[in-house]
């Protein structure tokens, strides 16, 4: 039998290995153009372009962490040379000139530079025209200001204001200002000459946000240069690896804060369970702020270490945990019946993530898979799909697992079982793949009668060959179903199964990784249906000359036939051992 069996060192990021970089990389500062090459070239190509359209859309998400971060950024790529743009409006009673800038002082010029605004009214973005007891004035706005620079504008905003992005777009067609008056039903009173107008335009938002835009603007959209902030970085080496590290410190730095060396491995599995992989860590340079300010919560001075940090995530997860714990205490009260011992057969732990509306942490959470069958015309009844209450994915899996069922059965002739699998004590919508191996599994046992152990759960979606494929949510299925296990006493039996595929995206909690090293709890990885069955069942899926589960099922197939065969009238009788000879 194949030891699928992990160990602990599997359960979390390895730390150890990259220890000595915490202490030996020195603190220079990490510059944007390594960590966002891609965008880094991006900026640098709308810098020095001499498009008519000098458009950018950028994927960030809304933040204005984001902006501040690009606007620094583009501020780097201005020389020390002050170039002047614009000019000056002269107002005299009741007229209005306009001429080029001769001085920084005049009232619409601009030296460039980089200007940005998270939301944006008309006036703020194109300058307003007041007139009162017949004194004009006028007052520059946002583009003025960025006239000869850069215009940093959050597309969310735009989207909100149809009009605004109009007449914005109409402006960097045509590099030119007209004034309008506010009052779309009434004329300027004055005559207000247009002035040239030019600068470049990034537009910032989410992947929607992007999605609206390039269905409103196709054209512009295919033309715009594109890039987007990207959320992680791959840990391939150790070169990455100190790449991460030097950002991790400037944004510390931001903060005014020291990180001491044993910070970075709880850093590290906390960015891994942020992340979901373990050679994945995240950029977002907010949810790094957060970690080290709610560290920095538990320091009296600006150096912050691995017990400040552990202290605030452990207090983080008491302030959002109690959702889980009332959940964890219905089953405990049995209101949920879920066992962590014992044989069935027909039924397993299956282990599902929940993640409510409104509610900032998701938790696992074992359900019970049940299954009957009976003797029938080989319809296997999806009860969650009868009832409306599992969704067009979930019913996928269950198409796809019975396909497999059937091919590994081989019948010459229509399965003489009815099958009904059904999610209990489910009241919403059950919907995914992931609990397509358990509910595989639990159909096996009810046709074999072979039962399965209780003291384990399962997650994994299963394929048309019997491959068990990755699923999401991992760490906190494994972590809802040992909280049950500790609660009940652990007996050294009980474990969950996920798939082998999943192995990378494990960072659990550390009384789970203590308890698997301890011999108490158990995590198997397995590749295959034929590797499960055998740690649920302790029966092989398919051995010669040996008993095996698909023997079981099909010995129970032919015996349904021959007690159908007794049971015909004697013409029909005569029929079938015509057809058999």
């Amino acid at each position: 039998m194949i030891n699928n069996q992990l160990e602990w060192r599997a359960l979390q990021p390895d730390t150890d290995s990259v220890q000595s970089l915490f202490s030996e990389l020195p603190d220079d500062p990490c510059y944007f153009s390594e960590v966002q090459s891609r965008l880094f070239n991006t900026l640098s190509l709308l810098l020095d372009s001499q498009a008519k359209l000098p458009l950018m859309l950028v994927k960030t998400p809304e933040h204005p962490e984001y902006q501040a971060l690009l606007q620094t950024v583009i501020s780097g790529f201005d020389d020390e040379s002050v170039t002047l743009y614009g000019g000056h409006y002269h107002i005299d009673g009741a007229a209005v000139s306009w001429r080029p800038a001769e001085s920084e002082q005049d009232n619409f010029a601009s030296t460039g530079g980089v200007h940005s605004a998270d939301w944006i009214e008309a006036e703020q973005l194109f300058g307003c025209f007041r007139q009162y007891n017949n004194t004009l004035t006028l007052e520059p706005g946002l583009v003025h200001k960025a006239n000869g620079g850069t215009l940093l504008l959050s597309l969310r905003a735009l989207l909100a204001q149809p009009l605004l992005w109009l007449r914005l777009k109409q402006i960097l067609s045509t590099r030119q200002f007209s004034w309008h008056s506010p009052d779309e039903s009434r004329p300027l009173p004055v005559a207000v000459p247009p002035m040239p107008l030019h600068f470049r335009l990034i537009l910032t938002g989410e992947r929607d946000a992007l999605a609206d835009f390039q269905e409103m603007e196709p054209e512009l959209a295919a033309l715009a240069f594109y890039s987007e902030f990207e959320d992680n970085i791959q840990i391939v080496d150790e070169q990455s690896f100190a790449l991460w590290i030097k950002w991790a410190r400037s944004v510390a730095a931001d903060e005014d804060l020291l990180i001491a060396d044993d910070l970075w491995p709880v850093l590290m599995r906390e960015a891994v369970r942020y992340t979901g992989d373990q050679e994945t860590l995240p950029l977002c340079p907010v949810w790094l702020a957060r970690q080290f300010q709610e560290a920095a919560a538990n320091s009296d001075e600006n150096l912050i270490n691995g017990e400040h940090l552990q202290a605030a995530l452990d207090n983080r997860e008491w302030r959002e945990g109690f959702l889980a714990e009332r959940i964890r205490d219905e089953i405990l009260l049995d209101q949920i019946l879920i066992e962590t011992e014992g044989e069935a057969i027909g039924q397993i732990n299956a282990l599902s993530v929940i993640e409510f509306p409104g509610h900032p942490r998701a938790f696992g959470e074992p359900s019970r898979i049940s299954c009957v069958v009976h003797v029938g015309d080989g319809e296997f009844h999806d009860v969650e799909r009868k009832a409306e209450l599992g969704g067009n994915i979930h019913a996928k899996g269950m198409m796809i697992m019975q396909a497999w069922l059937i091919a590994e059965l081989e019948l010459d002739q229509q399965l003489p079982f009815s099958a009904s699998v059904v999610f209990e004590q489910s009241y919403s919508e059950v919907d995914g793949d992931s609990a397509s191996l358990a509910e595989l599994c639990a159909l096996i046992s009810a046709l074999s009668s072979q039962p399965i152990t209780q003291q384990i759960a399962v997650t994994g979606s299963v394929d048309q060959f019997g491959r068990v494929q990755p699923v999401g949510g991992l760490n906190e299925k494994i972590e809802g179903f040992f909280h049950i296990c500790q609660q009940r006493t652990l007996n050294g039996s009980q474990g969950v199964i996920i798939p082998a595929a999943n192995v990378r995206h494990l960072c659990l909690q550390q009384e789970v990784v203590d308890a698997v090293r301890e011999g108490k709890f158990h995590v198997w990885a397995v590749e295959s249906v034929e590797e499960a069955l055998p740690l649920l069942t302790k029966t092989e899926w398919d051995k010669e000359d040996a008993p095996c589960l698909l023997r079981s099922i099909q010995e129970r197939i032919a015996q349904i036939n021959q007690q159908e065969g007794r049971q015909r009238p004697w013409p029909l009788r005569w029929l079938n051992w015509f057809n058999q000879s």
